[in-house]
């Protein structure tokens, strides 16, 4: 599925971005003012929590400017439906209206009183390459209602999926979706900027304290 340019990710992800970014600056000096002055409590704190603050205001307007693809736009909780409705078995059984909701983000999928789960779970790996699935599938153990449905959904998943994008939960099997060329570009571009000025403003900040 080709990376279209889609809209951008908002103001909200950019300064949750420039927040997470002046985290790792803030941690950083803290750490350097521990090491250096231990008793100076004061400056540390303050290194640990003015850094996210100004660099989610100075760099959250133009991350948000960022483009997400479009394949991560799209709104997964109606293709789902869409897709799975066929597996729709009726009144008081297993059906999409039902079973299948979102928290806007996730798709959650209960998997309780289906009959073809390994049809259902199929579907909705196909929709998992593009956003997050959570099968409901209880604890499995004999107090269960289905004791025996989160082996069966467990043993489809990994047989589909690689252990990288699937995850284990106390009542929900987890799958993620497969990261975007362009969001991996954007990774790997942050991973360089961070390894090549985080280590240049810890020395000068070392340099500083230790004066």
């Amino acid at each position: 599925m080709a990376d279209e340019v889609g809209q951008p990710v908002g103001l909200t992800m950019g300064f949750q971005a420039g927040g997470l970014i002046g985290l790792y600056l803030g941690f950083s000096l803290a750490t350097i003012s521990v090491l250096t002055d231990a008793e100076n409590v004061q400056r540390t704190i303050s290194l640990m929590c003015f850094p996210p603050f100004m660099f989610s205001i100075l760099l959250g307007p133009f991350l948000a400017r960022r483009k997400k693809p479009v394949m991560l736009t799209k709104e997964p909780l109606i293709e789902a439906r869409e897709r799975l409705s066929k597996f729709s078995e009726g009144q008081g059984k297993w059906r999409t209206l039902s079973h299948i909701s979102s928290d806007g983000m996730n798709l959650r999928i209960d998997m309780h009183n289906l009959t073809n789960v390994e049809g259902v779970v199929d579907g909705a790996l196909e929709i998992a390459e593009t956003t997050t699935v959570k099968f409901i599938v209880g604890r499995g153990n004999h107090k269960s209602s289905s004791p025996e449905l989160r082996n069966r959904v467990l043993k489809r998943v990994e047989d589909k999926v690689g252990v990288l994008r699937r995850s284990r939960k106390a009542k929900s099997i987890e799958v993620n979706p497969i990261a975007s060329h362009e969001y991996n570009d954007y990774q790997n571009k942050l991973n360089r900027i961070l390894l090549i000025l985080l280590p240049i403003v810890s020395f000068l900040a070392w340099l500083e304290m230790r004066n």
